[in-house]
């Protein structure tokens, strides 16, 4: 391991991200059982290597009624096995991809750490997806292998061409019976070896300015998710760790499922709707200390006050959140009424998390700002247009040098172009700043950064100003084509409960903005909504706001 990350595990150095060149392969020697070049195996790094003591928890587990399990690594490993047979025995091997729709059930790991010993490949469907969103995946990807319950398998009538179905529960006639499949199968499975620019994961980006993409995750990627965990989330031996994200998308996948076991941690899954009031339960019950998950869920807990947060205020160490910019308003909240820090972190489904406030690592931590490059990734500001590096302050183009990120595993999108790629630097397509200590601060995606009477103004800094209004649940704000000034600002605003969108309170809204952000930066239109378009995984869908604008 190099200096620079014995400093880091150290824990009593500043964070410095130019100081020393992160050596990789040193690093993933540590983290990694097999090797990269030589032979790794996903299943094998992620259960089997922590299955030596028999008592060692994988997965905490309840569900909506209450019932609850526990399951250990050495029981998973069992499992594994017996569906990497189940798999064979249908034809399925290296390479193969196999979607999962399922819940956040135990059988849900069985799937994914079979497919990963089957040396196949993993991908997830959310079960709030319907036929088309299925249909386009399955498609798109060539899926072998479809792995269902009985409450998801009518979802699959329609698909065209649809692959093989195993159903958990109780079969249609044709599919495999996944309970019969696996008592009959030996839960002995030679791991199958691949090499790290294999995949291990199928995945599909959220498809928040057009269709989705396929995104190929190879066994590279391992070790950029450890170091996620170490620096960034600082998941801890006693910790009791819980990623509210759905498995069915990457932050969850990535982050609540392969990065905790690769450590051989026990992971949480709830098998239920998100609740204010089923999130604090578990977290009491559960003993829950870090906590990871997205905005929306803590906007949501913020929404619910203080007086429902004092039963586990202080229960938390740290939280982290990923999948939009994390308001101050939400950072501020959370220090004041559950007593913990929660830190902002950006990432995407191309390369998982690269900018982070790392509860590990010692730098100075701004509310509004991303935070620092994650070890082993090379961060730029770039003009979109001449792809040159800016100075600090001026907004651009998030980017990854390319050559001088060694735990950047991003290879390309599946069967298509990936536009993407200029010369040496991935353009992630988020327009950002960065600072002078060099973390980089959010300003919105390119396609949503307004224009209004020559100036620039991220969409990302009005919705901070409005949510500190008390009556201001949610907000999202676009440009609106406007024949004076290109665009103007205009926002969508979910109210709490109790609160009426009156004129009077949409002229509080906008003075506001004008008098905590910028004059020319309020918006000129608000407008009352009961929700606001998102992705399954909660991203708020800016693009169908705008379409609906331009029509």
């Amino acid at each position: 391991m190099s200096d620079f990350l014995s400093l880091l595990a150290d824990g009593t150095a500043p964070y410095d991200a130019a100081r020393d060149a992160f050596a990789f392969d040193a690093f993933a020697a540590e983290v990694l059982s097999g090797s990269l070049r030589d032979g790794v195996n996903a299943c094998v790094e992620c259960c089997d290597r922590h299955a030596s003591d028999p008592t060692a928890v994988a997965l905490n587990w309840e569900d909506k009624a209450g019932h609850r399990d526990s399951v250990t690594f050495a029981e998973l490993s069992r499992r594994a096995a017996r569906f990497a047979n189940l798999l064979t025995a249908q034809g399925i091997g290296p390479g193969d991809r196999v979607a999962g729709l399922l819940p956040r059930v135990p059988d849900l790991l069985t799937v994914i750490l079979g497919t990963w010993r089957a040396g196949a490949v993993y991908q997830p469907l959310f079960t709030a997806f319907g036929p088309k969103a299925i249909e386009y995946r399955c498609g798109a990807s060539a899926a072998k292998l479809i792995v269902t319950d009985t409450a998801n398998r009518s979802k699959l009538d329609p698909v065209k061409d649809c692959p093989p179905i195993a159903t958990l529960g109780a079969p249609r006639d044709g599919d495999i019976d996944f309970a019969a499949a696996m008592a009959a199968a030996s839960d002995q499975f030679e791991p199958v070896m691949r090499k790290g620019d294999d995949a291990f994961l199928m995945m599909f980006t959220s498809g928040t300015t057009g269709l989705p993409k396929g995104v190929p995750v190879p066994l590279n990627a391992l070790v950029a998710f450890y170091e996620y965990m170490r620096f960034s989330v600082d998941l801890r031996p006693e910790d009791r760790y819980w990623n509210i994200a759905d498995p069915g998308w990457a932050y969850g996948l990535y982050y609540a499922v392969t990065g905790p076991l690769l450590m051989g941690h026990a992971t949480t899954l709830y098998d239920g709707p998100f609740t204010v009031e089923s999130t604090y339960h578990l977290i009491k019950d559960h003993g829950i200390t870090n906590l990871a998950g997205a905005p929306t869920a803590f906007r949501l807990l913020m929404g619910a006050g203080k007086e429902a947060a004092a039963e586990v205020k202080g229960a938390l160490r740290a939280v982290s959140s990923a999948g939009e910019p994390l308001n101050p308003e939400v950072i501020r909240w959370f220090d004041d009424a559950l007593g913990c820090p929660i830190y902002d972190h950006y990432g995407q489904t191309e390369m998982g998390m690269a900018v982070c406030n790392h509860h590990a690592l010692i730098h100075a931590v701004e509310a509004g700002a991303a935070g620092q490059p994650l070890p082993g990734f090379t961060i730029a500001v770039v003009d979109e247009e001449t792809v040159t590096p800016l100075e600090p302050h001026k907004p651009g183009i998030l980017a990854v040098v390319r050559s001088q990120s060694p735990s950047f595993w991003f290879q390309g999108y599946w069967q298509q172009e990936t536009k993407a790629f200029k010369g040496d630097y991935y353009l992630t397509g988020d327009t950002v700043e960065l600072n002078e200590d060099g973390s980089i601060s959010f300003v919105g995606r390119s396609d949503d950064i307004i224009t209004s009477s020559g100036y620039r103004i991220g969409p990302f800094d009005v919705e901070s100003a409005l949510i500190e209004h008390p009556s201001v649940a949610e907000t999202a704000v676009v440009g609106k084509p406007d024949p004076e000034r290109t665009e103007i600002v205009k926002a969508y605003v979910v109210l709490k409960a109790g609160y009426d969108g009156t004129d009077e309170l949409a002229e509080e809204l906008r003075l506001l903005v004008r008098n905590r952000l910028a004059a020319h930066a309020y918006p000129r239109e608000i407008v009352f909504v009961d929700e606001l378009p998102k992705t399954p995984s909660g991203k708020i869908q800016r693009f169908l706001l705008r379409k609906q604008d331009a029509a």
